[in-house]
């Protein structure tokens, strides 16, 4: 292989995996409603991609199919990477406690740090008094969650995480200052 095509073969597997990367932020802002900067991702897409297959499908040998391949391999790791970053989303967390008091804390601190908290006597295995805490949270903050929930010494409580598509009335917005 000469190193003109070496290098064909390289800049055609960083750009697959960059519209791949375009593809997967495309299909999140889709899932959440988010409309706007999809028309520019598939406007960008399209052009690279009729661009790429055209040279894809007029070369010889496999050595491009495989470049395109682990281009499209890479941008689905590197975009799953991204979104897990950016966290899009509300939750709505619901927590089963068997201790009253620990409810009752746990609600406290959430509330304290802006959380919407309504919290619920429930009925457990046996009929045995548990309570429930339903707290609603941006994605990102399932962190912080987690966090207040140890400042709590609450250790693996049964959770039910349920994804929101929309949410009227306050939006939690959290002013928590991390203290070293």
């Amino acid at each position: 292989m000469t190193q003109s095509i070496i290098l064909t073969l390289i800049g055609l597997f960083l750009v697959t995996a960059f519209t791949n990367i375009l593809a997967t932020l495309k299909t999140i802002l889709l899932a959440k409603n988010i409309m706007n900067p999809v028309y520019l991702l598939v406007f960008v897409d399209a052009i690279i991609f009729a661009t790429v297959l055209g040279k894809v499908t007029s070369s010889e040998g496999i050595s491009y199919a495989i470049a395109y391949a682990l281009g499209r391999t890479l941008g689905v790791f590197i975009g799953g990477k991204i979104e897990g970053k950016l966290a899009l989303g509300i939750l709505e967390v619901d927590l089963f406690l068997n201790n009253k008091n620990k409810m009752i804390e746990l609600a406290q601190k959430l509330r304290d740090e802006g959380y919407t908290v309504n919290n619920f006597l429930a009925s457990g295995n046996n009929g045995n008094k548990r309570y429930k805490l339903e707290v609603v949270i941006k994605r990102k903050e399932i962190s912080t969650l987690e966090s207040i929930m140890d400042e709590c010494n609450i250790k693996d409580p049964t959770l039910k995480i349920k994804n929101l598509s929309k949410v009227e009335g306050k939006i939690t917005t959290t002013k928590r200052i991390k203290t070293v």
